[in-house]
């Protein structure tokens, strides 16, 4: 927490567009990587409780939790991926600026 303190008083001290667009793009990675751990929490837990239910529709089951949980990583990376491209495009743009 205090690292994350730490960022943000430093980015609103500089007051600079490239420190606050590496905060927000951190900041938006962090997020997406947040939200796939949480689906993908989720989609285990239930595809567990199918199972149990269930026993015999294992196979399938597991089949497309397996399917569901790439699609899950798969946005979660390409969020990953836009916000390092906003990052670059943040620090190119300045450089040019300067």
């Amino acid at each position: 927490m205090e690292t994350i303190l730490s960022f943000i008083a430093f980015a609103v001290a500089d007051s600079s567009v490239l420190n606050y667009g590496i905060l927000g793009a951190g900041i938006g990675a962090g997020l997406a990587a947040i939200g796939a751990g949480m689906g993908i929490g989720r989609l285990a837990g239930s595809a567990m409780e199918g199972i149990a239910r269930n026993p015999e529709a294992a196979g399938d089951i597991r089949a497309n939790m397996i399917l569901t949980a790439a699609f899950i990583e798969g946005v979660a990376l390409f969020a990953a991926v836009i916000c390092f491209l906003i990052q670059s495009g943040i620090i190119d743009a300045t450089k040019a600026a300067a």
